[in-house]
């Protein structure tokens, strides 16, 4: 799929208030646009409803977590969403059995809580580079 300009935002989902206020200073910082939503449910039903060029998924979340989430978006169960969509795992755990998870269930990339700020930004303009010359 080509990411243009309309669809360079990014979908945080993400149920602490802390982190998605954290998230949200990061991609300001970086001139992204997100949208926050804070389980895996609201996050298939945002991206039924607009395009994404990066999801973040915490991994643990009511309602539906991030590895459910993300095997219904592989699975293209979102009509609307590229299937393909870069999925940067978020989560507290951090060993190779929960790297393995997370890969398992399709996730792109996997990084751990808290959260290194600059790791964050370098693996996002890593998986959905900027399609402007603003702030990196």
């Amino acid at each position: 799929m080509d990411h243009s300009r309309q669809d360079s935002r990014i979908l945080v989902a993400e149920d602490n208030p802390l982190n998605r206020r954290l998230i949200s200073k990061v991609l300001t910082g970086m001139g992204r646009q997100a949208r926050m939503v804070e389980n895996g449910l609201e996050a298939l039903e945002a991206l039924a409803a607009e395009p994404f060029s990066l999801i973040l998924m915490d991994i643990g979340m009511p309602v539906m977590d991030g590895l459910e989430a993300t095997r219904r978006i592989r699975a293209g169960e979102i009509a609307a969403a590229d299937p393909d969509i870069p999925i940067l795992a978020l989560t507290a755990h951090y060993d190779a059995d929960d790297r393995q998870r997370c890969l398992d269930a399709g996730m792109t990339e996997h990084l751990a809580k808290p959260l290194d700020v600059a790791e964050l930004r370098r693996t996002i303009l890593r998986l959905a580079p900027s399609d402007s010359p603003g702030r990196t």
